[in-house]
């Protein structure tokens, strides 16, 4: 079966005046359906960048991106619109809910973006506050709840559109260790339960330990990769798979 992702010879140049900044330098890489896929590297090093292409929301200067066997490259604007909206889910470090909007509201806004009406949007909605443990503060706004809890609606909001692949920008850079864990939790099960395939930048060993294999970037190259022979928690997420209670308080 072919990956989910399958980059090959991946370059970005960007123009800064009259210098070009060689973001990425010939990136090859594959990604199987249902990784758990941590990438690391120092600032500067290629990785958001990297992450902005696999996400649609960039295009490369040259190579081949292929998802789900789709040459992204190729695609205009619109057929990445749709791209993003039906096959990926975004979770970024700062949360970026619409603080005017209860957590049910902000996990229906991806559906505003389809064609058609959406008649069960709340029930996706709810479907998706369960999955992160949030049964029951569908009408709590932003400012009601704490960080870890704006996290999990946001990983809610990812979920909405039963995307294939969730890319997480250092979801947990804003949170604090305990909260960190337990937001770790929720993308191994999602991972685990839901066969979704996450791609996870960090900074931080701990948390790319509860990945299945880590990509290491420099200098627009990737420099290492290998898998994680034991991740973190792996035992605990193989025999359980409901959500701990402490983090849906």
């Amino acid at each position: 079966m072919a990956p989910l992702i399958d980059v090959q010879n991946l370059k970005k140049i960007y123009r800064l005046g009259e210098v070009d900044v060689n973001a990425l330098v010939g990136v090859t890489v594959a990604i199987e359906r249902g990784s758990y896929v941590a990438v690391m590297g120092p600032s500067g090093s290629g990785k958001s960048t990297f992450m902005n292409l696999l996400g649609c929301l960039d295009q490369p200067t040259s190579g081949r991106y292929l998802l789900d066997g789709i040459p992204v490259e190729s695609l205009d604007r619109d057929q990445l619109a749709e791209i993003r909206n039906q096959k990926i889910g975004f979770v970024f470090q700062n949360f970026n809910l619409l603080p005017r909007m209860s957590a049910l509201e902000n996990v229906e806004l991806p559906l505003l973006y389809k064609d058609n009406d959406t008649p069960d949007a709340d029930e996706q909605a709810e479907h998706s506050l369960t999955l992160v443990g949030l049964a029951g503060r569908e009408h709590s706004f932003p400012t009601q709840l704490s960080g870890g809890q704006q996290q999990r609606v946001a990983i809610a909001r990812a979920l909405i559109n039963k995307p294939e692949i969730l890319l997480a920008d250092e979801p947990t850079g804003a949170l604090d260790s305990r909260t960190s864990a337990e937001i770790m939790s929720i993308f191994q099960r999602l991972n685990l339960t839901q066969a979704i395939t996450i791609v996870l930048v960090t900074h931080s060993d701990e948390i790319a330990a509860h990945a299945d294999r880590i990509i290491g970037f420099r200098d627009g190259l990737i420099v290492s990769d290998a898998p994680v022979l034991h991740p973190k928690n792996a035992g605990e997420r193989r025999v359980d798979f409901r959500i701990p209670a402490e983090v849906a308080q």
